[in-house]
């Protein structure tokens, strides 16, 4: 059993610190807004990570995937949020002098919103739990989905903890500022190909239902 939990925080641990979207964004709230902005904002990543999570074990424990139109209507969703979001980067203008190019008015909400629809989703959650958790595959049943799901939340929690605290250092939010045009930029054009990416894999699954 604990060694069923462990797995599943470490899951969790390396699904939320794997570079993506919500983490170039989680740079530039913990820069421009600080650290008390930034944990809002992965509060509300964690709320996504419930979701793919529960997801990725639901399949897991079933032996089998779960319907795929769930996942094409999410990646239609994801793929417009993360084309209005790089499409805001590269628009993106300071509001006055020293003042941060993006500044969400609410990073809780943005986080939800970065959580639920995150790019890296099902397939990199369902991925990531087979791999540390098939070993052990005998021994899952449904009983277990709220106690691995809430080891999962964790090991994300830790995670973000870990990105936060090094997001808020004095130096890289000094690093960050100096070149923030930059990243800016250079992470709306990541955020538009992700919503390409998420479009590419989503539409043709849909339009073949109808």
């Amino acid at each position: 059993m604990l060694s069923l939990l462990a797995a599943a925080a470490l899951a969790g641990f390396i699904y939320g610190i794997s570079p993506g979207p919500a983490v170039l964004a989680l740079m530039g709230i913990s820069a421009g807004q600080g650290r008390g902005a930034a944990t809002r904002f992965v509060t509300g990543l964690l709320a996504g990570d419930a979701v793919w999570a529960a997801l990725a074990l639901a399949a897991i424990i079933g032996a089998q995937s779960i319907g795929t139109l769930v996942f094409d209507v999410l990646g239609l969703l994801c793929g417009f949020y993360l084309l209005w979001l790089g499409f805001a980067a590269l628009r993106a203008r300071p509001a006055g002098a020293d003042a941060p190019l993006v500044t969400p008015s609410r990073p809780l909400l943005r986080g939800l919103a970065f959580g639920i629809t995150n790019p890296k989703g099902y397939p990199v959650a369902v991925a990531t739990f087979t791999a540390l958790l098939s070993a052990q595959s005998a021994a899952l049943h449904w009983g277990l989905l709220p106690v691995l799901v809430a080891a999962a939340v964790l090991g994300s929690f830790l995670a973000y903890g870990i990105l936060v605290a090094l997001t808020g250092l004095a130096p890289m939010r000094r690093l960050y500022r100096r070149h923030e045009a930059s990243i800016v930029r250079a992470s709306g054009l990541i955020f538009v190909g992700f919503g390409l990416h998420a479009l590419a894999q989503s539409v043709p699954g849909l339009l073949a239902r109808s």
